[in-house]
């Protein structure tokens, strides 16, 4: 019996508690809240359910408990019911309802944990959107990894997922990034406002192989070349770079496109057909104040181009126009302002604010040694992607940054996630893969199978917890989909792995000497594929491999 399957029992239990005692039963609610206790003593199962009703129902809730324990005991599948404090109801499986997790995982395999609870929307996830004037920072990298973790996470949950990356190819920071590559061509230093770095320097000598008379053009051909090369070679780099770290993109947006498609034209000209926009010192302005921005937006400067969030306008309009029901913008720290901004844009365009979600991620820290790793080789300024990975690998990189809420600033102990031992957090969970591997391997050599006929026999208070949090797995990924936390459920990978451990610690699961093989041996061992397949799917979920062997 699962947490889904108890919550609908309570909820058939109570409906006829209730009308036996002549009280109404359309005050149930539609969610029935059913937690794991914290103190394992307390039962295997626990509900809020009489305290949501007493009051409603005009009855005690404590003796409404008591109503629904002395039902609920008499329910096949439920061992004990008792009433606790002012009227929270603690229950207890027995082992065969307690079993049905195992079997149900074994028969979902990779869909176990899936759901169709956001079937109906269609989404596009904006992630990562670095300028094309450099490799990706290490924030760009956290969103690399969690944005990629996200929209993984959303589709278990039915939702249909974008991704998309907007390429940042419009603007003044080109224009640097151009004059960059051409002093480092010349041998000249690097102008007072432009980019620095080793990369800077292998891309200006790219373009020179690829054009070997770029720089006898006129300045303007020049800067137009180095521009479109340069920004290409970048860009190529860092597709390259996240395509190695696991992270692919469905679809890649030019913002340069707003702008010679004309939708930037069309966008406003929808402003101001609805009153939105205002002429104020010889610029055009959008009235986001009168949607809880901070400040009215120039969206025409005064020299008649547009300004930068002009295209913001027009690329909300175009995801809205390809479809999507919901917008998700995964932006670093220093855009909290773009939360108001964003909403107020959409509303502007009469599109309903909630269409719009931004999330904020905080900043990423390198430590080695208990000290700050400043500075990247071949950024020169920065720490990046190809840095981390070179330092710890992929599978750490990923999961040391999707481990933690976005909102959190984060240091990252480059020595313990590159360790094998049980302290780094992805080396610990990836081993408890790698050791069910191994002792699948063993029984098979053993002539052992997994069986799910007699999985009553799995009366062991371990194997009891271990069930009950495999269990525990659709609901964390629904959270996590709702919340938009991908590091639940890699938080919930690590007590998965600890709960294995202790089992397997305290439970022999393939027979020793001349021990015949027996019902106990198959369905532990079932127990141990299924909890071996929903790691796997977490760390699926999160991008990071499940080894077979370490």
């Amino acid at each position: 019996m699962t947490p889904a399957d108890l919550a609908e029992l309570l909820k058939t239990t109570a409906a006829a508690v209730l009308s036996e005692h002549g009280l109404d039963s359309a005050a149930l609610p539609d969610t029935v809240t059913v937690e794991r206790p914290r103190n394992p003593e307390h039962g295997d199962y626990a509900t809020n359910l009489a305290l949501q009703l007493g009051k409603t129902v005009g009855t005690n809730p404590r003796e409404l408990a008591g109503w629904l324990a002395a039902a609920l005991a008499q329910t096949d599948g439920i061992a004990a019911a008792d009433v606790a404090g002012p009227g929270f109801v603690n229950l207890r499986l027995d082992a065969s309802a307690q079993g049905v997790i195992v079997n149900n995982i074994l028969v979902a395999g990779a869909d176990y944990g899936h759901s169709d609870e956001l079937k109906a929307q269609s989404i596009n996830l904006e992630f990562v959107s670095a300028n094309p004037t450099g490799p990706i920072h290490i924030g760009g990298t956290r969103w690399a990894a969690v944005g990629d973790a996200l929209g993984r996470l959303l589709s278990t949950q039915g939702a249909s997922v974008l991704r998309e990356y907007y390429f940042n190819d419009h603007g003044a920071q080109i224009d640097r990034f151009s004059n960059s590559l051409i002093a480092a061509a010349k041998g000249e230093p690097t102008p007072e406002d432009g980019y620095a770095g080793e990369y800077i320097k292998d891309i200006a000598a790219q373009v020179v192989a690829k054009e070997p008379d770029v720089l006898s053009l006129t300045d303007h051909e020049m800067r137009e070349t180095f521009r479109a090369i340069g920004v290409d070679l970048m860009f190529s780099h860092i597709k390259s770079s996240l395509h190695e770290f696991g992270t692919d993109f469905d679809v890649y947006t030019h913002e340069d496109s707003m702008h010679t498609s004309g939708r930037v034209e069309q966008a406003i000209a929808k402003l101001r057909d609805a009153g939105k926009v205002y002429e104020k010192d010889g610029a055009v302005w959008l009235r986001t104040t009168d949607f809880g921005d901070d400040k009215d937006r120039v969206v025409i400067k005064s020299d008649g181009a547009p300004a930068y969030v002009a295209a913001d306008i027009a690329y909300y309009l175009d995801k809205r126009e390809r479809g999507f029901d919901l917008c998700i913008y995964m932006l670093g720290a220093d855009h909290h302002g773009y939360i108001a901004r964003l909403k107020a844009i959409a509303s502007s365009l009469g599109e309903d604010p909630a269409t719009v979600e931004v999330l904020i991620g905080q900043m990423v820290n390198l430590v080695r040694d208990g000290q700050p790793v400043r500075m990247s080789k071949r950024a020169g300024t920065v720490i990046t992607l190809d840095d981390l990975v070179d330092a710890i690998g992929v599978d750490a990189a990923r999961y040391s940054l999707i481990r933690s809420s976005v909102d959190t600033p984060i240091d990252i102990d480059l020595a313990l996630w590159s360790s094998a031992s049980n302290e780094n957090p992805v080396y610990y969970v990836q081993y408890a893969h790698a050791r069910l591997s191994a002792l699948a391997r063993n029984a098979a050599e053993l002539g052992l199978v997994a069986s799910t006929q007699h999985l009553e026999v799995l009366t062991h208070d371990k194997e009891g917890v271990l069930i009950r949090n495999l269990g525990e797995f659709p609901r964390v990924l629904k959270t996590a989909a709702t919340l938009r936390e991908p590091h639940r459920v890699s938080r919930y990978l690590e007590d998965l792995a600890g709960d294995y451990h202790r089992f397997y610690d305290s439970c022999r699961v393939l027979p020793q000497g001349d021990e015949a093989p027996n019902d106990l041996h198959s369905a532990r061992l079932a127990l141990c594929e299924a909890t071996r397949q929903v790691i796997a799917n977490g760390l699926g979920i999160l991008g990071v491999s499940a080894p077979e062997r370490m």
